[in-house]
């Protein structure tokens, strides 16, 4: 009889500690889904949390009015920083984000696909606006002076320098090419390596916008 109650007593014991693990388990889930709604979609992680990117900015659009923040991203966004005299990464970059945007609109998503210039010099709204056309109807092209570039190629935490040396109009720019997903209310949430697909790009902004309205 006693065998058979200490039996007893150590399956009650593993019962409740399998009942404690599963409470704390679910308890964690539920503390990481209140503490970021898009734990779910996450694939990077960003030293010291997504809220040390981005930010408010100023700039010039492609039909010369002065635009902010507020103005571009009221709705999903895909934010590029790029150049129009860019011999390669930008077009393929922008053109990835562009068949993106298709995707997302066949499954009836809509996102706005920006493109924000580095090299305020060359890049008047007119020579943006002629590279933004031929990329997506939709592409809204941004540029503006130096020091509107910089503020926001800062919040972005974008690095971007001109290789310029005396008069010469052909020089490049070496900039970092990531996409930034940016939701209204939410601000950035994520962003993209030059090595996505436009499939896995709007699979994972598709679970952003899913997750932003829950």
């Amino acid at each position: 009889m006693t065998r058979t109650y200490a039996i007893a007593a150590v399956a009650l014991v593993g019962a409740l500690l399998l009942g404690a693990a599963v409470a704390i388990t679910l308890g964690n889930a539920r503390q990481t889904a209140e503490a970021d709604p898009f734990a779910q979609c996450r694939t990077t992680a960003i030293a010291g949390g997504s809220d040390v990117i981005g930010g408010p900015f100023e700039l010039v659009s492609e039909t010369g009015e002065t635009v902010t923040d507020a103005d571009v991203i009221t709705e999903p966004t895909l934010l590029y920083f790029g150049y129009t005299f860019c011999p390669d990464v930008c077009p393929l970059d922008t053109v990835r984000n562009a068949e993106a945007v298709d995707i997302l609109d066949e499954r009836g998503y809509s996102t706005l696909p920006v493109f924000v210039s580095v090299d305020p010099e060359r890049d008047t709204p007119e020579v943006v606006e002629r590279f933004t056309s031929n990329i997506h109807p939709r592409m809204l092209g941004l540029t503006g002076s130096p020091e509107q570039t910089d503020a926001a190629a800062d919040a972005y935490r974008v690095y971007y320098r001109a290789n310029r040396e005396g008069d010469d109009p052909f020089y490049l720019v070496d900039h970092s090419a990531f996409t930034y997903l940016v939701l209204p209310e939410f601000g950035f949430v994520e962003f993209f390596s030059r090595e996505i697909t436009p499939a896995d790009m709007a699979d994972r902004t598709a679970c952003f916008i899913e997750a932003a309205g829950s």
